[in-house]
């Protein structure tokens, strides 16, 4: 009687861990946002999709009303086309505009929806004309670099930059 017992709460605990490793799994894999909803299918091009992947989600407004179903290069336009499928419960209109967003500082990223106001809605196979494409930390720092330089080199007035001018008394402060 108490093997039965002991064998019915060790077989308990190891279904309980393969839960919790599946459940891991599509976390880490972004397989945990499964829905089983019809979905329409719209498109967009962005210059930059930065580290946005197949599965990320479609937010507006912070709900999550759609996937990321495929990224494809084009080499005519030399631009990233995503496929999104968003649920067929939520309509955006026509000019709906679309940017990639990073949730956090240096979270993942996701695409962003902010809605238009065309009373003609998106249908299975549209495309988003206004978009923007992700923001690179390393192009922002690279810019800031830049600038910096530039202000550094040309509106001292003459003077390097960091260079400290004569006090009055003649004395190098």
């Amino acid at each position: 009687m108490k093997k039965n017992t002991l064998d019915f709460w060790v077989g308990l605990f190891v279904v309980a861990g393969f839960v919790a490793l599946l459940f891991l799994a599509l976390k880490a894999g972004n397989m945990s946002g499964f829905s089983f909803q019809d979905t329409y299918s719209v498109q967009a091009r962005f210059d930059n999709i930065g580290g946005l992947k197949p599965r990320a989600p479609v937010k507006s407004a912070g709900v999550v009303v759609g996937r990321v179903a495929a990224i494809r290069f084009d080499d005519k336009t030399y631009q990233a086309t995503v496929e999104m499928s968003l649920e067929k419960r939520y309509q955006f209109p026509k000019d709906t505009s679309a940017k990639i967003l990073t949730s956090g500082l240096l979270g993942e990223q996701y695409i962003g929806l902010e809605a238009g106001g065309d009373t003609a809605m998106l249908t299975d196979g549209a495309r988003i004309t206004m978009t923007q494409s992700a923001v690179v930390l390393e192009n922002l720092i690279g810019q800031f670099l830049y600038n910096k330089a530039a202000d550094a080199g040309g509106s001292s007035g003459g003077s390097a930059a960091g260079a400290s001018a004569p006090a009055p008394g003649g004395e190098l402060k």
